[in-house]
C-alpha cells in the first residue's frame, strides 16, 4: 500500500485555500454535452454512410471507409481551421471519443510543430502521439485474437 503524504501546516493552509477557490464541476452538464455532440457526430456518420449507400451504390459493409475517411477530412479541416477547439471546449469528451477526436489530436500536433519542419516537426511529433495509440491497438486486437481462436478451439473439441 503507498503511503500518504504527511503535508506540512503551511501545505495543509495552501490545500484548504485552493480547495475553497476551485470551481465546482457540473458533471451531470458535461456529461450531457458529451452525449449529445458524441451523438451528433455519430448521426452524421451514419448519414454519410446511408449517403455512400444510396448515392454511389456501396455496400452497408463498404461504406465504412469512405465515410471514416470523410469524417477524419472533416475532422482535420475544422481543426486546421480553428473550429474543431471551439467545438471540443463546449462538448468536452463528446469529441474525443469517435475517430474525429484522434484526427484532431493529430492534426492539431502537426500545426503545433510545423515550424520545426515536416520531418522532425510534423512527422516525428504527430508520430509521438501516434505511436502509443497505434501500439495499444495492435496489442489489444492481439490478446482479442488469441482469445478467440482459444475459445473457438476450446468449443470446437
Amino acid at each position: 500500500m503507498a503511503k500518504k503524504k504527511q503535508f506540512t501546516k503551511e501545505q495543509q493552509k495552501y490545500q484548504e485555500f485552493a480547495k475553497q477557490r476551485e470551481p465546482k464541476r457540473k458533471v451531470f452538464k458535461n456529461c450531457i454535452r458529451a452525449f449529445i455532440s458524441g451523438g451528433i457526430i455519430c448521426t452524421i456518420g451514419q448519414a454519410l454512410q446511408f449517403f455512400y449507400i444510396n448515392s454511389f451504390g456501396f455496400t452497408e459493409k463498404t461504406a465504412g471507409d469512405p465515410t471514416v475517411a470523410t469524417l477524419i477530412l472533416a475532422s482535420v479541416l475544422l481543426t486546421g481551421f480553428g473550429v474543431y477547439d471551439h467545438i471540443a471546449q463546449w462538448a468536452g469528451a463528446g469529441t474525443a471519443v469517435p475517430v474525429t477526436g484522434f484526427a484532431n489530436t493529430m492534426a492539431s500536433a502537426s500545426i503545433e510543430h510545423r515550424s520545426e519542419g515536416y520531418v522532425l516537426g510534423v512527422g516525428g511529433n504527430m508520430f509521438k502521439l501516434a505511436g502509443s495509440v497505434i501500439a495499444f491497438g495492435v496489442f489489444s486486437a492481439f490478446v482479442v485474437a488469441l482469445l478467440k481462436i482459444t475459445f473457438k478451439a476450446i468449443g470446437g473439441m
